[in-house]
């Protein structure tokens, strides 16, 4: 049996590509936005922020939860849904610790 092609990368490698797809969608982007800005939100309320279907908005949350982006909790009917501060902790430090690889790479002027 063969590998699979994440196997020949590290675990913070994989975990970034995650990431990235998850930044990848502009609704994904204006969904977090929005957290970031309310500190919380109702689902519906996303529904009439952004101007997309339920189902659509409920396709995209799923997406940002699996990952750990948003975390959600249980009101009644509703669910209401925030930024999980430790795993954006962890996303800055993946994508700065990127950052500055490539910034250091480049600072010598030996890039093509």
């Amino acid at each position: 049996m063969g590998i699979t092609k994440t196997d020949l990368f590290t675990a913070e490698q994989n975990e970034l590509a995650l990431i990235a797809k998850a930044f990848a969608h502009p609704a994904r982007i204006a969904i977090l936005q929005y957290l970031a800005k309310t500190k919380s939100c109702i689902n519906g309320t996303l529904v009439q922020e952004l101007g997309l279907a339920q189902a659509t908005i409920s396709q995209h949350l799923r997406e940002l939860k699996e990952i750990g982006l948003i975390k959600g909790s249980i009101e009644g009917v509703s669910i209401s849904y925030c930024i999980n501060s430790e795993k954006w902790e962890l996303v800055q430090g993946l994508f700065n610790g990127l950052f500055d690889q490539l910034n250091n790479s480049c600072e010598s002027n030996n890039c093509c």
